[in-house]
């Protein structure tokens, strides 16, 4: 498109401690929204009267979850959209929020997502109908015999073997990814698991789907994130607001190619080409290059998509994870630091609220409310939430300077 667009501003973020699904009788989704948008309404310094329109992302839920989740907050009439996208439901839903006033549409939109999940691992919820990874796990399974174990920890430990194999790496590499953010999560009041584990117990942790093992993928969890967007003009509007603004300088989204499914690669399986996709486009609209950033909340689900996806965001050169990894060039102290919240294998991963949730990290970091895990003079942030099926998702974020322009302009 070659119309102007608007710019985008995250004015209020807000978010629930991630849970053991079942662990607090007292959370069902409605208490979760109410929760994280009660706290991102305090954090903007606005009402929900102001909203003009909400998005709501969950996945396990019936339709009209949103509805119902935000009836207790405020019946205004808006439209209430829900969003489902397999993992990435989340930042699809801050997507939609985002073009909706990038667009000129509305100048106040909530982007709300939670989940109330099932224990144990993820698993299709019907029987009677295509399942809508069937041509990844054909594809996946035309390499690699199809296992006992998890579906997805299958796709994504097949995709550490074929990097393996490619780039001759060490198994060991990929537990040192959850060595970091099992270490990075000591410090997220918000995260599931706050436990720092010696690189030793990483590794013998029992095997999930060699080489992952336990400790290198994500739990399930309950929980709820949500952000409020508004537009320069609703900012300009409203002074108060703009004291915690962010700026989203590019948010985009890519689905699978061809490449999915005919190249016989299980990376590409996984998502790395929708990465790699989504990450340029929105490299290209903010102006920025991956040496500019200094801080990265990625989706993490195993620790094998947190290594390929180093390389598809260009964080590293390809094949180049490993080193990378073992300079330390991904914590403090190196490049950049990547999922200082402790990622989805420590803080968890309930699927609707994990893109509002590392939205909300990104913003304290931008911010410089992060406490603890603070990252020393983070200026760009970046944010890669995948879901298989697929969807990718990108976003890339300052803290607002409403006397600097953007560097793109087009929609």
């Amino acid at each position: 498109m070659n119309r102007a667009a608007n710019r985008v501003f995250v004015i209020g973020v807000g978010m629930t401690k991630f849970e053991k699904p079942g662990r607090r009788e007292d959370f069902d989704y409605p208490d979760m929204a109410k929760e994280a948008v009660t706290k991102a309404i305090k954090d903007a310094n606005v009402s929900y009267k102001d909203f003009e329109q909400a998005f709501v992302g969950y996945v396990y839920g019936d339709s009209t979850c949103g509805q119902r989740a935000l009836y207790p907050l405020g019946m205004t009439g808006i439209p209430i959209v829900n969003v489902n996208n397999n993992c990435s439901t989340g930042s699809s839903a801050l997507y939609l929020a985002s073009r909706q006033i990038a667009g000129g549409l509305s100048d106040c939109v909530l982007a709300l997502g939670f989940e109330k999940m099932q224990r144990g691992s993820l698993s299709s919820q019907f029987s009677d109908r295509t399942n809508p990874m069937d041509k990844h796990i054909e594809t996946m399974s035309e390499k690699y015999d199809f296992g006992s174990g998890p579906a997805a920890a299958q796709l994504f430990g097949n995709a550490a073997r074929d990097y393996i194999k490619k780039y001759n790496v060490s198994p060991d590499v990929f537990a040192k990814i959850a060595w970091k953010n099992h270490k990075h999560s000591v410090n997220n009041p918000y995260s599931q698991f706050r436990d720092e584990y010696t690189l030793e117990e990483i590794k013998n942790s029992p095997m999930v789907h060699e080489p992952l093992t336990k400790l290198q993928c994500c739990p399930t969890s309950d929980g709820s994130g949500a952000a409020v967007l508004v537009s320069e003009n609703f900012l300009r509007k409203h002074p108060e607001t703009q004291k915690n603004a962010v700026e989203i300088l590019a948010i985009e989204m890519a689905t699978d190619f061809s490449s999915t499914f005919d190249t016989n690669d299980c990376m590409r399986v996984v998502g790395y080409d929708m990465s790699k996709q989504a990450a340029q486009k929105a490299y290209a609209k903010a102006g920025i290059k991956p040496s500019d950033v200094q801080v990265v909340e990625l989706h993490d689900c195993f620790s094998a998509n947190e290594l390929i996806t180093y390389e598809a965001l260009g964080l590293c050169e390809e094949g180049k994870a490993g080193e990378f990894i073992e300079r330390g060039d991904n914590t403090y102290g190196g490049k950049c630091v990547v999922n200082p919240s402790g990622g989805l294998i420590s803080k968890g991963h309930p699927l609707g609220a994990t893109g509002l949730a590392q939205c909300a990290e990104l913003c304290w970091q931008l911010r410089n409310q992060a406490d603890k895990r603070q990252v020393k003079g983070a200026r760009i942030a970046l944010q890669h939430n995948l879901g298989l099926g697929g969807a990718c998702v990108v976003a890339i974020y300052r803290l607002a300077n409403l006397n600097k322009a953007r560097v793109d302009s087009k929609l």
